[in-house]
């Protein structure tokens, strides 16, 4: 028999269950509250329990399993920083853009081509921090709802609707259709953010890749090119640093 208390024993070190896993404090406990996320799985360690229930109040939608550290460090591998918990989810389902269109008031962030998991959870949590309606990007060239992204995100996942387009020009044609004036930040663009006057303009900011930039036809599907002040020392921003200073510069508009 199973010792009173004792953790109990993880599926599968393979994590084979179909969905997405989330982990750390913040990604799960954003999850637990997020209450159009359905939830499959929660694995906690003891001394995890106390402090995700500060931040998600309990009795959550979902009983815990509790489970040794060690075996999470297994499942999800050396390099994800769990904290001693992880939570099985299906992917969330966005919004229609139309509906987002009428739903809200914000500025939209548009991701050309941006892969990094990394660089697109930081983002999500500057566009939770300032306001953003939502992050559009590609189906393809842009990274899955992951563990990864969701921690990086800090939360912000379950609060910034993520958009996903076959095709990003005729996304952007929707999104001017929808009253959006269209701005791409490019290093060589003519005026800065600041100089571009968008004042009682509802915005669709789009962000290329690190390295790269923004694609030809993308470039070409904004109504205005602008660029970000920088010192002639640095060449360029990471992107998502580049987003946080954009979305801080359209709030003081």
């Amino acid at each position: 028999m199973r010792r009173r208390n004792a953790p109990l024993p993880a599926r599968s070190a393979a994590l084979p269950e179909e969905g997405v896993w989330l982990w750390g404090l913040h990604a799960v406990s954003a999850a637990l509250r997020n209450p159009a996320r359905r939830l499959r799985r929660l694995l906690v360690t003891r001394g995890a329990e106390a402090e995700l229930a500060e931040r998600a109040e309990s009795p959550w939608r979902i009983k815990p399993e509790f489970v040794e550290r060690d075996r999470l460090d297994r499942m999800l591998g050396g390099e994800a920083i769990h904290q001693g918990a992880a939570l099985l989810v299906e992917a969330l389902t966005p919004p229609a853009l139309p509906q987002l269109m009428e739903q809200t008031t914000g500025p939209v962030l548009v991701l050309d081509q941006v892969t990094d998991p990394r660089n697109v959870g930081a983002i999500l949590r500057s566009a939770a921090a300032f306001g953003a309606a939502a992050v559009l990007m590609q189906e393809r060239h842009a990274p899955a709802e992951t563990g990864t992204l969701a921690r990086a995100a800090s939360g912000a996942l379950e609060v910034v609707p993520v958009l996903r387009e076959v095709n990003l020009a005729r996304a952007i044609e929707s999104l001017k259709q929808a009253g959006l004036w269209v701005v791409g930040l490019e290093a060589a663009g003519p005026v800065t953010l600041a100089q571009s006057g968008l004042v009682g303009r509802r915005v669709a900011l789009v962000l290329g890749a690190e390295g790269e930039g923004l694609r030809r036809l993308t470039r070409e599907s904004c109504d205005e090119l602008v660029r970000l002040p920088i010192r002639p020392a640095m060449e360029s921003l990471n992107v998502s640093a580049a987003a946080a200073v954009a979305l801080y510069e359209l709030g003081r508009e």
